[in-house]
């Protein structure tokens, strides 16, 4: 699905300092990039990932979830998100759960990138997990997003070594990188399908 010129609407979810919205806002600027983004939206107001979103020209929204339920905070970010035009919604650090209706009312045009190589480590802690489970490998998954957590189908993966004396920080940045490079590539399968 794309709109006239080629170029699929996307918004993107945040919740802090947005590195991987950077790295697909940097992706969005090739010519030939298949998607361009039409907001940044935010759960936490204060989050470091608008300034970045501003600074590059893209619209924000930010609305803190804190007093509301997951369905009622979740009505607003579809109102935002259907009001920028977007058709597809990518999550880059988004720490919240989406309620079944928002994600039966976008089902197979959200997508997530989570850092473990799912089906393994769903959830929070994924490095240290992955440390203490004896993981040779560990690495980084985009998903499709359904009701249930870090469940949907992978489209792409990207693995990096369990190196010995691995701390969860030192794997971490290893898998940050491949988050980068990893993400706008498969945003690119996703909406050229």
């Amino acid at each position: 699905m794309a709109e006239a010129g080629g170029r699929a609407p996307v918004a993107i979810l945040i919740s802090g300092r947005g590195s991987n919205m950077a790295a697909l806002l940097r992706a969005a600027e090739a010519p030939d990039c298949p998607w361009r983004v039409v907001l940044v939206g935010a759960n936490d107001p204060d989050a470091a990932g608008l300034e970045t979103a501003r600074a590059a020209g893209v619209p924000t929204w930010a609305h803190s979830h804190k007093g509301l339920n997951r369905a009622d905070y979740d009505a607003l970010v579809d109102a935002a998100v259907r009001a920028a035009g977007a058709e597809w919604i990518a999550l880059a650090g988004y720490m919240r759960l989406l309620s079944p209706g928002f994600v039966s009312a976008w089902a197979g045009r959200i997508v997530n990138i989570h850092p473990s190589l799912l089906p393994l480590h769903k959830g929070l802690d994924t490095h240290a997990r992955a440390i203490e489970a004896g993981d040779v490998e560990a690495g980084c998954s985009v998903h499709i997003v359904t009701a249930e957590l870090d469940d949907g189908p992978v489209i792409a993966q990207a693995r990096v070594p369990v190196l010995p004396g691995d701390t969860p920080e030192t794997l971490a940045a290893r898998v940050l990188v491949e988050e980068h490079r990893l993400y706008p590539k498969a945003l690119t399968e996703l909406v050229t399908r």
